[in-house]
């Protein structure tokens, strides 16, 4: 298939009109708005460009939608792909409009500049600079809802296998600088329900608090064992963690603890799946616990995230080496990769933000990295869809 030789707005004007046009998730209400008005916006240009269109409402959200656009055809697709969805903000902070596009100091200021809405206009100025050309294998451009929350737009795609693809590459903040694998999350929660009473006579209740500080005693244990168990030399902390973040219980000294809330965080090494460890600490939990008629609550606060990570030695990973000039390595951060790696794909992340920009006030995107990340994913396109070489 070819691209259509039709006039295409400059790359800062594509930024700005992402800007301007929100898009925020978030998992309260009042600040929840959905995507579709900025699928709707890049599904035009991906037209205009000669791409096919598929539009994908996520189920239950009609305001909340996935984009696969597609250049060719054939299994082994080049995806760029990424989410259109931003956090929250709050005006207070920021030193412009945060929903309008502001150049100064050599950066571009705005919402989702970084994080990562620049990367979908470099990507179709991109694709607009190459010109008519035969696409010996499909470029597709994926965009998803809903990253910033719960992941739903990735795993509809996972779930539904919407297309097929050899490579992936992610364009969230890295500095232009490739990563090839991240830690999975787990957020968890546990509930102990027991029974209050007076405290002068412990035979009165159960004690939830007393029964939470079991359980924690099991969890530490746990993560002392991990790290005999699990390591992983590519990350700056080479093994799992695990945080306990939050605990409640009780309501008074003199009063035995008739309920206890802890909530933990735990960051997974690749070839840790979530739902064993959950088990696990499950398992550790409840035999902590042993006869003390405790009722127990294990419950997850999300879903969770898998780790990825993609074989060094991968075609992709070693030609995003080359063209950045940068060893790939770990992000500290979580990404939709995994659901790519799911599908079948080699994933990489890559864009032209910085991480340490995102989510705050007064977030930018540098002026000196658009024309660098163009050249970058000029290069891609032509190694792994246009040379007939690699169909």
């Amino acid at each position: 298939m070819s691209v259509m030789n039709t006039p295409f707005p400059p790359v800062l004007d594509l930024i700005s009109q992402l800007v301007a046009t929100p898009s925020v998730s978030s998992a309260q209400a009042e600040w929840d708005m959905g995507n579709r008005a900025t699928i709707d916006l890049i599904s035009q240009w991906c037209q205009d460009l000669g791409f096919t269109v598929e539009i994908l409402p996520l189920p239950g959200a009609p305001h909340k939608a996935n984009l696969v656009a597609t250049l060719g055809k054939g299994p082994g697709a080049l995806v760029l792909a990424g989410h259109t969805d931003t956090v929250p903000f709050d005006r207070q902070g920021w030193k412009s409009d945060p929903l309008k596009a502001d150049v100064r100091e050599e950066r571009l200021y705005g919402l989702g500049t970084s994080d990562m809405k620049g990367f979908f206009a470099i990507a179709l100025a991109t694709v607009a600079a190459l010109g008519r050309r035969d696409f010996h294998q499909p470029l597709v451009l994926v965009a998803t809802a809903d990253e910033e929350t719960s992941m739903a737009g990735a795993r509809a795609l996972a779930d539904g296998q919407a297309f097929q693809g050899r490579y992936a590459v992610l364009g969230e903040p890295t500095a232009m600088r490739p990563a090839h694998l991240h830690k999975g999350v787990m957020m968890e929660r546990i509930r102990l329900l027991g029974r209050s009473g007076h405290s002068s006579d412990p035979s009165l209740g159960r004690n939830a608090l007393d029964g939470m500080h079991r359980v924690i005693g099991a969890l530490m244990a746990e993560r002392q064992s991990w790290l005999q168990r699990y390591r992983h030399p590519g990350f700056v902390i080479p093994h799992p963690t695990l945080n306990l973040g939050h605990i409640h219980g009780g309501d008074n000294p003199n009063r035995i603890c008739g309920e206890c809330e802890l909530h933990f965080d735990v960051r997974l090494l690749p070839g840790m799946d979530p739902e064993d460890i959950r088990a696990q600490l499950r398992a550790r939990a409840e035999a902590a616990l042993g006869d003390s008629d405790l009722t127990l609550e294990f419950l997850p606060l999300f879903d969770g995230l898998p780790p990825m990570e993609t074989p060094a030695t991968s075609p992709l990973v070693t030609v995003a080496a080359s063209l950045t000039g940068q060893e790939p390595g770990a992000v500290a951060f979580g990404t939709e990769g995994p659901y790519y790696r799911r599908m079948g794909m080699d994933t990489v992340i890559l864009g032209p933000g910085n991480i340490e920009q995102a989510h705050q006030p007064n977030e930018y995107l540098a002026l000196d990295r658009v024309a660098p990340m163009m050249k970058i994913l000029e290069a891609l396109i032509i190694r792994f869809c246009l040379t007939p070489a690699t169909a």
